[in-house]
């Protein structure tokens, strides 16, 4: 009996330590791709014969990676180019097109397709510059699904393919946009666990305070896409194609929702088949909609499976009943975009919410017994030093279990992007400088600050935090000492820079 052909191998390429430099051994989290597994769903359950490699996962080098590809003689590859989060998209580049190249180099009639955040927000402009045959302006799985039956029918006409780009002649050629997924809990009911090297995932470190035990893991959709527009985010860069082909404005955001029993389903999944405790809700903004986030608690609180989950919020969206059962489902951890300390440098990039908010809401989390994670952003365009300077008082005051340090950054897809280019600030001259932990890190400049201003005060920012005293007499009475001597040797990695102005 014959091996069946493999109609598509779905890649995770690797790039963690350009990343992340030393925080790439131990540190950072190794996250499932959940892009790819959800593609990998969508398309199997069409008929084709799907496999994933993770590259980053197993650690495997680009040249092994490339071999393993040529082996698998798949009839499509698709590179998949996301992040931990939708705004590491772009750091992902330089890794994704090393292997476009090396894979055009040693198998030149191998079709490669390039998907992802960065590659939807720069579709032509990546089929110019990397050695891949086909790139994708939208989300990626009816693109997909079209290129195949177009590809295993030997047909020409590309056009027919919606959401491609490709080459036509000498010429770019680009078809009209491919439709989103609509029913989420039919057509890509979750994620293909079992083409994932699932005993390769970790945790953040921090997701495991108190234990440390970050092994085995899992990061899962429950919604797509984000109501808000904040001007320093890229989160709807792939659905922009799909919304227009339904009609929707240039300044509508899709939303789209799994429903409760499908997420629950796959939890049950991940918890019976894989030992999986520890979770990250990987969307954007997950505690939104009431419904689905109190559905969604109610049967997680019936199954009483003693999870370790962590999501994102916004303090404007924590609504006081939705707390207790957030913490009983198992949420232990929220994320807030508390942003800046300044009002007036917030709603320059429309992330409006009360002033007051940000206390109350950190205040009623934390009494319910749920950690809080804070995230700001330094070098927004309206930021001073002493705007920078408030915002780091107001992290030190605030004393969350922990906190993200960033600078802004004009990611592709972003409305800050535009603005870049359209005033000519100085943007990163190589993908990885768009990631926030790489040697050649470059931010945007602000009204006042050169790049090299910004980042020196983000890197001098996480030093202070982590090792203020008071912070980590908090962490040692919460976690334990052992938790706060591991965030002493965390906080003595010191980043390489090049503090380019």
């Amino acid at each position: 009996m014959t091996n069946r052909k493999l109609d598509l191998l779905l890649i995770n390429p690797g790039n963690r330590s350009q990343v992340f430099q030393s925080l790439a051994a131990d540190l950072a989290a190794i996250e499932p791709p959940v892009w790819a597994g959800l593609i990998a769903t969508f398309i199997r359950a069409r008929g084709f014969a799907v496999q994933i490699v993770d590259a980053e996962a197993e650690g495997l080098s680009f040249d092994e990676t490339a071999c393993r590809v040529i082996d698998m003689e798949p009839t499509l590859t698709a590179v998949i180019v996301y992040g931990h989060q939708p705004s590491a998209s772009t750091q992902n580049m330089p890794a994704a097109g090393v292997l476009c190249k090396m894979l055009k180099e040693l198998a030149p009639n191998l079709k490669t397709i390039l998907v992802g955040g960065h590659v939807a927000a720069l579709p032509e402009r990546t089929l110019l510059e990397e050695c891949v045959d086909f790139t994708c302006d939208g989300e990626g799985p009816h693109t997909i699904l079209q290129l195949l039956h177009a590809l295993t029918n030997k047909e020409t006409d590309l056009g027919k393919v919606g959401g491609l780009l490709y080459r036509n002649g000498g010429q770019i050629a680009r078809s009209g946009p491919a439709p989103l997924v609509k029913d989420l809990d039919t057509e890509m009911p979750g994620i293909a666990w079992d083409l994932l090297p699932m005993q390769n995932y970790r945790a953040h470190n921090w997701h495991c305070f108190g234990d440390l035990v970050r092994q085995p893991y899992a990061s899962l959709y429950t919604t797509l896409g984000c109501p808000f527009r904040c001007s320093f985010c890229c989160i709807q860069s792939p659905f922009k194609t799909g919304e227009s082909l339904m009609g929707l404005k240039p300044t509508t955001n899709s939303y789209r929702m799994w429903k409760p029993k499908t997420i629950v389903a796959e939890i049950d999944r991940l918890v019976t088949e894989y030992g999986v405790r520890n979770i990250k809700i990987a969307d954007e903004l997950f505690v939104l909609n009431p419904k689905h986030v109190n559905d969604l608690c109610d049967l997680l609180i019936e199954r009483d499976y003693n999870l370790n989950i962590w999501a994102y919020a916004r303090v404007d969206t924590v609504k006081e009943a939705m707390v207790e059962k957030l913490k009983r489902a198992g949420v232990s951890w929220l994320a807030f975009g508390i942003e800046a300390a300044s009002e007036r440098v917030r709603d320059d990039v429309e992330k409006g919410f009360d002033q007051n908010d940000i206390a109350k809401t950190v205040g009623k989390v934390g009494a319910a017994g749920i950690n809080v994670i804070g995230n700001f952003i330094f070098g927004l365009p309206e930021d001073s030093h002493s705007s920078m300077q408030a915002t780091l008082d107001l992290a030190l005051e605030l004393n969350c279990e922990f906190a993200n340090f960033y600078v802004a950054m004009a990611y592709p897809g972003a409305q800050l992007y535009n603005d870049a280019l359209r005033k000519g600030w100085p943007l990163p001259d190589t993908w990885n400088g768009y990631s926030q932990h790489a040697v050649d890190t470059l931010p945007l400049p602000t009204k006042y600050l050169s790049a090299a201003d910004v980042l020196r005060f983000r890197d001098e920012a996480f030093q202070l935090y982590f090792k203020n005293p008071n912070y980590l007499a908090m962490i040692s009475r919460k976690f334990g000492p052992e938790t706060a001597t591991h965030i002493g040797e965390m906080a003595s990695h010191k980043l390489e820079r090049q503090y380019v102005s």
